[in-house]
């Protein structure tokens, strides 16, 4: 009989406190939870979508240790049509594109991201059309101290890994 009335007291108290739940003030989750470099930040301020905003992420090069080449693999574009394929400033589709790298162009593989949809490539200029001068050295055939964010003199970036042929490494 006890068991019963303790039953039946903790369905009242669940019912009351489900209706009560359902009774708070509702607010737009957005409002609620921070987001690292938008917390504090005006509503108004706030970039609607990741294309305004300024994500970055850079490509970090040595991730293969101390005694291999900084970026082990080089990738070349491949069936990417007549706009080629975006390099973008972090590993999201909806990242600021700053750069384009058409069919058959080639670029060092230096990382990819967690879900491997994105690798992390550093692009070399290409060579002058009289070939007069040495195309740019970029830094990442040689192994590096340390695992670090790319700062060379080449454009590195991040593109679709659906879109990069592996070549050599």
């Amino acid at each position: 009989m006890e068991s019963t009335v303790y039953q039946a007291a903790m369905r009242i108290v669940l019912a009351l406190a489900l209706m009560l739940a359902a009774c708070s003030k509702s607010s737009d989750v957005l409002e609620e939870l921070p987001n690292s470099s938008l917390a504090g930040a005006a509503r108004e301020d706030v970039p609607e979508t990741r294309l305004e905003s300024t994500l970055t992420r850079p490509v970090t090069i040595g991730e293969d240790g101390p005694r291999l080449d900084a970026c082990g693999t080089v990738g070349q574009a491949a069936r990417v049509g007549a706009k080629g394929v975006a390099v973008r400033a972090a590993p999201f589709a909806d990242a600021r594109e700053i750069a384009r790298m058409g069919e058959g162009a080639r670029a060092w593989v230096c990382t990819r991201s967690l879900d491997q949809k994105w690798l992390g490539v550093v692009i070399a200029p290409p060579p002058p059309a009289d070939n007069a001068t040495e195309p740019a050295d970029c830094g990442v055939a040689e192994p590096v101290d340390r695992k670090r964010p790319y700062d060379g003199p080449c454009l590195s970036g991040w593109v679709s890994s659906a879109a990069i042929r592996l070549i050599a490494g």
